[in-house]
Formats: C-alpha cells, sequence, structure tokens
C-alpha cells in the first residue's frame, strides 16, 4: 500500500503528490511513446491521440510486470510544446483516483528521438518483492 504525502508548506496541488512512500522492489521503465507495436508512430500531429497511446503502452508494460497502474509511484513527462499539457494532464486523470497521483515532473524539450513524436512519459514501479 503506498502513502501519499504532501505536508504542510507546500503548494498544494490536485495534480500530483509531492512524494509516495511505497515498499517493495523499484521498476525503471524506459519512457513510453506512440509507437504501435509496429514500430509506426500513432496520431500525427494529434496530441490526444498520441498521450492514449502512450498510456496504452505504459499500462501493457505495468501490467507485463504482474503489476497495475496504481503501483506507480513516479512519472517524468517530456513533451515539445507547453500546450500539450492539459491534453496529457486529461488522460493521466484517467488512469488514477482524483487526488491519488504519482510524484510527477513535466519538462518541455526541444524535440524527441522520433520528429513525430510529441510525448514521451516515463516510470517508476514498486511492485512486491
Amino acid at each position: 500500500m503506498s502513502e501519499f504525502v504532501n505536508p504542510d508548506g507546500v503548494r498544494e496541488v490536485a495534480a500530483y503528490t509531492h512524494a509516495v512512500v511505497r515498499r517493495g522492489t523499484p521498476v525503471f521503465l524506459t519512457g513510453q511513446v506512440a509507437w504501435d507495436p509496429d514500430g509506426s508512430v500513432v496520431g500525427v500531429g494529434d496530441i490526444e491521440a498520441q498521450i492514449a497511446q502512450v498510456w496504452l503502452n505504459l499500462t501493457r508494460v505495468v501490467e507485463g510486470l504482474g503489476a497495475s497502474l496504481t503501483d506507480i509511484v513516479k512519472l517524468t513527462t517530456y513533451a515539445t510544446d507547453r500546450s500539450h499539457m492539459a491534453a496529457i494532464g486529461a488522460e493521466r486523470a484517467k488512469h488514477f483516483t482524483p487526488g491519488v497521483f504519482p510524484a510527477s515532473t513535466f519538462l518541455v524539450v526541444a524535440g524527441l528521438a522520433d520528429p513525430d513524436l510529441l510525448v514521451e512519459v516515463e516510470a517508476i514501479v514498486m511492485i512486491e518483492s
């Protein structure tokens, strides 16, 4: 079971938790992007389609560990434009209970490995030892 820590004296934010404590073994996921199983970019130019594919890929990797998305304790999101933040946040909100989000970092970057990619999300998952 995770402990979600939002101490007094730091900004209160509904979209993430400042710290998550969880016993177990950490697993560090490679950043997931909007590639389908064949390696084609899903939703070229469409942030909603891309972030949906990213979360589908994250779900598949996490479930491949025998875990679930609730086992994610930390997310790092790389986006090519700040304007993508709303779509990214809306998709992420579909996968967590309101107010019970992983610790998170959002970065705007000049580009990703493939110029058609708009977003990449990496995660740390805690699995039972």
